[in-house]
């Protein structure tokens, strides 16, 4: 006891330290750590109760303190009901991190209102802390339903105290110190209801001895006629030493705003009916006033009646009879008191005994009576008026009633129809997000319309206390709307939910759509192009050609299976699809707006490949084969190509040779020559075969052939050059023979001509231009300008083919030598040239000659052996007489 009188006290002073201060009210919960089990048990209680009292009106509620508030939905829906704000939209997966961000929401919240949470975790209330929680919650309370209250200079706490102590005042059995032990014997909750709605509670029969009693009946009244739900029971009270002042504050703030809170309107009390009591007074022989006044019986009926013109018609009267009736019976009870008065003179005078009325019928006992009767008229006047009063209120309540309940049933209209619309089963994503931010906008309006409902009851529960005429038709109009009301939130629930999970569906479906997308289209995009591969047409020339294209087809192959799983993913999710879109009875409109590409085109295109594929290897295969044979016939062609172009450019060469080697006789040379060309005209067939091979090549396209630089172009080109050189060469050596035998020209000087000519033949063709020619004419001796070399020329190339054949030489050589003149003019030119010496040197040659008619006249003269000789002499006669025969010096 004294450890929680301790903690009392400590939260008390916490609570008072400054403007916020009480906000860190749950620091005795850190010290305490574990609450009392009975205020716990309080606490809890009441605390629920309270939560459900605002929850209901957003159509919810919650069973167990610490469990339902742990996805932080409630909690946020909690503080968008009490504080008339919306909150961050909160999260709707079952995920532990989006519950503690949506307590998290509610807590920055709380936090923005001003309140200082010190030591509040998200992550414990997501836990179910029951002693958290609880924390919380009393946060709430103490901010939204204890913070704001303000009683003459004080407020919170302090000002709702205050309020209990104003208001409980006149009840002398009621002291309220405290939120705790004030309130345990259920006078103080009685005082509260009595002195608001004395109807509600007969006071005078309470004993402060029956707690139960005072408890029970306080507790059942506010939530039967205040709208107070019942936040604690009797028992929790009277059984606990000390109550828990969290758990009564709540309560009786709840009273406070039942009472004295901005939105409710403030209650008519009932008029108590008072009692009027006349004085029978016995008529004297000059009053009929005492009579008149008994004979007012009307100005106590008090029977109300139900319309402003009936009850305006009776003050008519009453100021009738005040005006009309009672002025004579005024002068009538003055001239009684005059005649009593002077009678009682005129007996004094006369000795005579007073008169002594009556009893009951003494001029005190008519003023008594009168003075009756005059109450009694106030009375009445008072009743009157606060009738008409009351009519008026009632009447302009009616007509509020009559124009709010008719806004509303028009606002109303056709909302039940528009919830209960199915368009969201034929809608697509976009058509559904629109609805829901449409649905959003509806929400809002509907929340904003829950001030006319009401306030709409709120008269019609006025309308009743004030006990009016038509309440049956008024009740059930008001009916009608409150059950309108809550079908509309069960419907707006519904369509809410409706349209989140048909976004969620299609938002799925949007994915999968997406999705199929991003990989059909490269899938797609393979396939076309292996077709395209698959049919393309190829030209090889050669094996290694063929067996790339082969092993790329065959590596092609080694990706069909994770082709294939690919297709079967894709086709995956577009089963998925369908199987969301049966299960659900989704309705899809339209098809994939990502893609054109459908499944049907798919397998359609998977079959196309799979189909070409042996196709393509059957035509690699025949393609092979044809390579090779290809192959084997180059390989023959070249075989024998290399052999036979080495052979005819060998027997070229030799041919070559034979006639300008000049190796024996001329007769010899031809013998030679015969047997070339027998062997030449017996090779014929080895060429014939080639041809053969090269036609099979020629049928087969084949148009290159690595194995060889032969072309059967060259072979034939060079074989003809063969046959016709060997015929020309064995042609020149027969006229040469002819033409030494005609000539009568020796072996030896066949051979000097032969020496010469090859001399000269610069180029060594086996023919000289004209050039060599004159070169060589000028070395002989000759001695001739342009006209004489241009006769020469005619004569050796008659023509005009720019060459001298050995052939022409010779004749034209034999034809000089004839002449025997010609030897002599040599020899005397080169006696000149040795200074008429019988031999010349070389240098004297190179002096006087150009520079390769000099050498060869050094070549081929012999050294010169007369007696007159000097070394290095040169034999210039020897020279001329064997170039152009014997001379005759």
């Amino acid at each position: 006891m004294d450890h929680h009188h301790h903690h009392q006290q400590q939260h008390h002073d916490h609570y008072d330290g400054g403007e916020n201060d009480y906000m860190q009210q749950e620091d005795d919960w850190d010290r305490d750590m574990l609450l009392d089990p009975a205020w716990e048990k309080q606490q809890r209680k009441t605390f629920t109760a309270w939560c459900n009292s605002h929850l209901r009106k957003a159509g919810t509620q919650i069973e167990n303190i610490e469990e339902d508030f742990r996805d932080g939905l409630k909690l946020m829906l909690l503080l968008e009901v009490i504080s008339g704000e919306r909150l961050a939209k909160p999260e709707r997966g079952k995920m532990r991190v989006h519950k503690i961000s949506n307590v998290n929401k509610a807590l920055d919240f709380i936090a923005s209102k001003g309140v200082k949470l010190v030591s509040i975790g998200a992550e414990e209330i997501v836990d179910g802390n029951a002693k958290m929680t609880l924390g919380m919650i009393w946060t709430i309370i103490l901010r939204f339903a204890i913070q704001d209250i303000s009683v003459e200079e004080t407020s919170a706490k302090e000002g709702l105290l205050l309020w209990c102590q104003r208001k409980t005042a006149p009840y002398k059995n009621v002291n309220i110190q405290n939120f705790h032990i004030s309130w345990k014997d259920g006078l103080g909750f009685c005082a509260l209801i009595h002195r608001h709605r004395p109807e509600l509670i007969d006071y005078g029969k309470l004993r402060k001895d029956d707690p139960m009693t005072n408890l029970n009946t306080a507790f059942d009244v506010a939530e039967k006629y205040l709208d107070i739900p019942k936040m604690l029971d009797a028992e929790d009270i009277v059984g606990t030493a000390r109550p828990d002042e969290k758990a009564i504050m709540t309560y009786v703030s709840s009273f406070y705003h039942a009472f004295s809170g901005a939105q409710k309107v403030s209650q008519g009390t009932p008029l108590n009916v008072m009692n009027f009591y006349t004085y029978p007074i016995c008529p004297s022989p000059h009053s009929v006033s005492a009579h008149w006044v008994l004979t007012i019986p009307w100005l106590e009926n008090r029977v109300p009646e139900n319309t402003m013109q009936a009850m305006q018609q009776k003050l008519e009267d009453f100021r009738d009879y005040r005006r009309l009736h009672k002025p004579p019976k005024v002068q009538e009870k003055c001239q009684l008191e005059i005649n009593f008065n002077t009678l009682q003179t005129k007996l004094r005078l006369s000795n005579r005994p007073a008169f002594m009325p009556s009893e009951g019928k003494m001029v005190s006992d008519i003023s008594s009576a009168w003075g009756s009767l005059e109450g009694a008229e106030k009375g009445y006047e008072e009743w009157l008026l606060n009738e008409i009063r009351r009519l008026e209120r009632l009447d302009h309540l009616a007509e509020k009633f009559r124009q709010k309940a008719a806004i509303h049933e028009a606002w109303t209209d056709g909302k039940e129809e528009m919830l209960q619309q199915k368009d969201y089963e034929t809608a697509s994503l976009s058509d559904i997000k629109a609805l829901l931010k449409k649905h959003e906008a509806f929400e809002s309006d509907l929340a904003a319309h829950q001030d006319r409902v009401e306030q709409i009851a709120a008269i019609a529960q006025e309308l009743n206390e004030l006990e009016y005429y038509d309440s049956p038709s008024v009740n059930a109009r008001c009916q009608q709307i409150c059950d309108q009301w809550d079908s509309l939130g069960v419907l707006t629930q519904k369509r809410s939910e409706a349209l989140q999970r048909t976004e969620k569906l299609l938002e799925t479906i949007d994915q999968l759509y997406l999705e199929f997308a991003k990989r059909a289209a490269p899938f797609n995009n393979w396939m076309e192009g292996a077709m395209e591969d698959l049919q393309d047409t190829f030209i090889v020339h050669t094996i290694e050609e063929i067996q790339g294209l082969s092993t790329a087809h065959e590596q092609f192959k080694a990706t069909l299976p994770e082709a294939d799983k690919e297709r079967q993913a894709i086709l995956g999710i577009h089963n998925e699809i369908a199987k969301i879109v049966q299960t659900y009875h989704v309705n899809m409109a339209g098809t994939n707006p990502y893609t054109t590409i459908n499944p049907q085109e798919i397998n359609a295109k998977w079959d196309k490949v799979r189909q070409l594929v042996p196709q393509r290897d059957q035509a690699l295969i025949e393609e092979h084969a044809r390579q090779q044979n290809n192959e084997r016939l180059r390989r023959q062609f070249a075989n024998q190509a290399n052999v036979i172009g080495p052979w005819i450019q060998t027997k070229m060469e030799e041919i070559g040779r034979i006639s300008i080697e000049m190796h024996g006789t001329l007769e010899d040379q031809l013998t030679h020559l015969r047997q070339y060309e027998k062997s030449i005209v017996n090779y014929k067939p080895k060429i014939d075969q080639l041809e053969g091979d090269h036609q099979l090549i020629q049928e087969a396209l084949i148009f290159d052939n690595k194995h060889t630089n032969y072309t059967m172009e060259h072979i034939r080109v060079g074989w003809e050059q063969l046959l016709t050189t060997i015929a020309r060469t064995i042609n020149e050596i027969e006229n040469q023979i002819l033409t030494r035998d005609a000539k009568g020209i020796s072996q030896d000087q066949m051979n000097e001509f032969r020496a010469s000519f090859n001399h000269f033949d610069r180029k060594r063709t086996g023919m000289m231009d004209a050039e060599d020619f004159r070169a060589c004419l000028i070395s002989m001796g000759y001695n001739m300008g342009e006209a004489e070399f241009a006769r020469i020329m005619s004569i050796v190339d008659p023509n005009r083919l720019g060459v001298i054949t050995f052939q022409a030489f010779i004749d034209f050589m034999s034809r000089e030598t004839a002449d025997t003149d010609t030897a002599d003019q040599v020899m005397t030119s080169f006696k000149v040239l040795a200074g008429d010496k019988n031999y010349i040197l070389a240098d004297e040659l190179r002096r006087e000659l150009p520079p390769d008619q000099a050498e060869y006249c050094i070549a081929r003269m012999t050294p010169y052996t007369g007696p007159d000789a000097v070394p290095g002499a040169l034999d210039y006669m020897s020279f001329s007489t064997a170039l152009y025969g014997e001379s005759d010096l």
